[in-house]
């Protein structure tokens, strides 16, 4: 096993580290530099650190909403260095900047609102791998449903039945993004109002005013999510539209499937898109001593 001694990295790293993870996320390959550069920029509240071997790298954050908490946001390691200890070095590292942080327990987890994934992808089965040897627990699992988007996104009829009844359904202009998120803070939490403000796709439904729905994209690149319906406001069919109106932008994008993400409701997206169960995560935590 060779001695490797990890090093902090810098957003001037960046470029570099994109090429890293684009070649060892086989399965992220095409949004993988995304994701590096998003993960770099985080929201405000949240500290975070990168460290890199020169053939992989990690990313840790821990934010002061959940301080006794750390997160291992994403860890590459090119192909041509796997195998030799650049993984458990690397994870060793971002544990003790986290213990120098005050966090108690550290996770390959999703940290929203901004993650690469819920947890680690079980096709990634190295990674689980090295989480298990390195003694981490698996504590729960997420999965993402998988969208079609050549099926029949259409709306039109839903759209003249939700204005009979004052409903009006409409992307978000930039100036109305605030708006928007002041909404799902309110319903909802902050995560998902920073996600409504960041998406590259917003979509909200209002009667005489009041904002009763909305739904995003791109927030986490290239992915659907979130989504919610005020309660008062449910039973309209305003999550079928809204879910429909982001996937066809999406693939107005050039994409030919969509990820969903973290789902909860599965029939739901079924129903509606013909969505399909398909990517499944195991999330993995372990205390800090």
């Amino acid at each position: 096993m060779e001695d490797i001694q990890p090093v902090p990295a810098t957003p001037a790293d960046t470029p570099r580290l994109a090429a890293i993870a684009e070649a060892a996320l086989t399965l992220d390959s095409a949004e993988a530099p995304a994701l590096v550069a998003r993960l770099m920029d985080p929201p405000p509240g949240r500290r975070w650190t990168a460290f890199t071997t020169g053939g992989g790298f990690v990313l840790a954050s821990v934010s002061e909403r959940e301080p006794t908490v750390g997160y291992l946001d994403l860890l590459a390691v090119h192909p041509d260095a796997q195998g030799r200890g650049h993984g458990r070095a690397l994870v060793a590292a971002a544990e003790g900047w986290l213990r120098a942080a005050g966090v108690s327990q550290a996770r390959f987890a999703g940290h929203p609102p901004t993650y690469a994934w819920p947890g680690i992808d079980v096709r990634y089965t190295a990674a689980a791998c090295l989480a298990e040897r390195l003694g981490y627990e698996r504590y729960h699992v997420a999965w993402n449903m998988t969208a079609d988007l050549g099926a029949d996104l259409s709306v039109e009829d839903d759209l003249v039945r939700l204005a009979a009844a004052g409903v009006t359904v409409r992307a978000a202009a930039p100036g109305e993004r605030d708006k928007v998120a002041a909404f799902v803070e309110a319903e909802w939490n902050e995560r998902w109002a920073w996600e409504a403000v960041n998406a590259a796709g917003l979509h909200y439904a209002e009667r005489d005013g009041e904002i009763l729905a909305f739904a995003a994209w791109g927030a986490r690149p290239m992915w659907f999510g979130p989504m919610g319906t005020a309660p008062a406001a449910q039973g309209l069919g305003l999550g079928r539209v809204l879910l429909r109106r982001c996937l066809a932008e999406q693939r107005a994008a050039g994409l030919a499937r969509a990820q969903i993400a973290w789902v909860g409701p599965l029939r739901f997206y079924s129903r509606a898109v013909g969505a399909r169960a398909e990517r499944v995560f195991w999330l993995y935590r372990r205390d800090l001593r």
